[in-house]
């Protein structure tokens, strides 16, 4: 499973999770960062060519070259933009059919790149987001994503890459009613997201079966230590950290509950979760479903905890009001507050709780959002 962003909903539709007939393929679709990158690079060729390529074709962080057709291409004065319709195959979220374009414009030399929100695309006011306050909510990745394609066009001409990158997606700000965007703090519109540039969608059953189906091969196999992780980051950590073979691997994602109730029928000496801080958080507060339209975050699960009873007023009050966990993480560090490892230990009670008398023995890993193991609870 990859690390998909998705538009985050308040209505509980998040990363609607489709029901299909058994066997029955799902579509994957591209993430706001694809179309995004897609319609950058097709921008900014024509500003220096006056052709836009249609198809456009990008590279995605693990090296896929997906094609994007162009919805809408043109110049205006000193700017060329293009913009791409989103495609979220089978399991559309909010974004779903948007149109997100990309306005292209030189700036003086020594500029560099700058990312502009445009119509429909929010801009961060609080804290707690891998974007600064002020900035465009245009995550790191399809940032970075841009950037690489800005580059390499820019010196297969000869060319500095001083621009100005303005995302739009008209009707942005309607779409983002009905997500989270406000309650964060983005206003005026969506988040350009995605870590992979692809949207899997996924159905709870097919989902949930393939665990079971995963758990039964490294059965079979005798392997005795079991990896389930909520995303390809913390996967990764976790299994350099207790160097498991991939069998090892249980494609858990947000299905915690499918995972440890099935091995306490078929159990394991040794399981291992691993997850980042805020999916862990919601599995330390009880929660065996991690997705964002099933579980949230309390702050004061945190303010619970005894390692929080030496916080001043002032920092309670900050960690009460908090926007985001990574916010909270931010607050504790700042203060001196070892809260991973107290998140770490209560998701191993609740493992334990599920898991019983199974006699699995059972540890967390905690990462941060670069992979970093911050907390081990065994």
């Amino acid at each position: 499973m990859s690390d998909v962003e998705r538009q985050a909903v308040g209505n509980g539709a998040e990363g609607h999770r489709l029901e299909k007939p058994e066997g029955t393929p799902l579509r994957n679709g591209w993430t706001t960062g694809a179309c995004a990158t897609a319609a950058t690079k097709a921008a900014f060729t024509a500003l220096l060519t006056r052709n836009f390529p249609d198809p456009v074709s990008i590279t995605l962080p693990k090296g896929e070259t997906p094609a994007f057709a162009l919805a809408r291409e043109g110049f205006d004065g000193e700017s060329a933009y293009a913009g791409i319709v989103k495609d979220a195959g089978d399991d559309p979220d909010v974004t779903h059919g948007a149109t997100v374009i990309a306005t292209v414009t030189r700036l003086p030399p020594g500029s560099g790149i700058r990312f502009v929100a445009g119509d429909g695309v929010g801009t961060v006011t609080k804290a707690g987001l891998p974007i600064v306050v002020g900035e465009p909510a245009i995550n790191p990745v399809p940032r970075a994503m841009m950037t690489a394609e800005i580059e390499a066009i820019a010196a297969a001409h000869q060319v500095k890459p001083d621009l100005e990158v303005k995302i739009s997606v008209p009707g942005g700000a309607q779409i983002a009613e009905s997500t989270w965007n406000p309650r964060l703090g983005i206003l005026g519109g969506i988040s350009i997201l995605g870590t992979t540039g692809i949207v899997h969608p996924f159905s709870c059953a097919a989902w949930i079966h393939s665990i079971h189906r995963g758990i039964d091969v490294a059965r079979a196999e005798g392997l005795p230590h079991l990896l389930g992780a909520t995303g390809s980051t913390s996967e990764k950590a976790a299994q350099i950290f207790h160097n498991l073979p991939d069998g090892a691997l249980i494609d858990m994602g947000d299905f915690a509950g499918g995972l440890l109730k099935y091995l306490r029928a078929h159990p394991v000496p040794r399981l291992t979760i691993a997850g980042g801080f805020a999916k862990m958080t919601k599995l330390a507060q009880g929660a065996l479903d991690l997705h964002s339209s099933r579980s949230q975050i309390d702050n004061h699960f945190f303010l619970s905890m005894p390692c929080t009873d030496i916080l001043t007023d002032s920092a309670r009050r900050a960690v009460e009001n908090a926007n985001t966990a990574l916010e909270v993480l931010e607050i504790m560090t700042k203060e001196r507050i070892a809260i991973a490892p107290a998140v770490a230990t209560a998701a191993k009670r609740t493992a334990e709780s599920v898991l019983r008398d199974s006699g699995v023995a059972v540890d967390i890993i905690v990462t941060d959002r670069k992979g970093t193991i911050i907390a081990h609870a065994s």
